[in-house]
């Protein structure tokens, strides 16, 4: 795959030509926004909690397999089902001597993931909004890479927005 492959893939993000351009004929109006029930954002709610989206810090230690770059690439499409969410694009890069970076683009917004096979290390930033379902990536990732031990940080991103 060409390194500009991900910058060509526009599945889902309609029209980008759009997004800065303004009519300086009219007049700014501002509205008030409908009430959170009726809004068309996806954002997400998490424990009560209205919020742009759930980050999970996720740490593996003790893990194998991270330098299989296909397995890598199989478990995250495995992520990306059991949390619901919807795929748009996969990017792996995989170093020399060892590891792979890369990231699972979504509709609902990301997986990454960092690895240093040699200290059986991955680091992976969950990021989903609307009714994706981030924590469900958890035990597909620990029977994927044999996990020893997992460190789950959670993020709930855009609270006030």
């Amino acid at each position: 795959m060409s390194q500009h492959a991900l910058l060509r893939s526009v599945k889902g993000l309609g029209n980008p030509g759009t997004a800065g351009k303004e009519d300086r004929k009219t007049k700014l109006k501002v509205a008030t926004p409908p009430p959170a029930d009726d809004r068309q954002d996806h954002f997400a709610i998490r424990n009560g909690v209205r919020c742009a989206g759930v980050h999970l810090i996720v740490d593996l230690h003790g893990a194998k397999r991270l330098d299989d770059i296909e397995h890598i690439e199989a478990t995250l499409r495995r992520c990306v089902d059991a949390a619901r969410a919807t795929l748009l694009h996969i990017h792996l890069h995989h170093f020399q001597p060892s590891g792979v970076s890369g990231v699972a683009v979504l509709a609902e917004s990301h997986i990454s993931i960092h690895t240093w096979p040699e200290a059986g290390y991955a680091a992976l930033d969950v990021f989903m909004c609307g009714t994706a379902e981030p924590d469900q990536c958890i035990p597909v990732l620990r029977e994927a890479f044999s996990a020893k031990r997992i460190g789950v940080n959670e993020i709930l991103r855009g609270k006030d927005a």
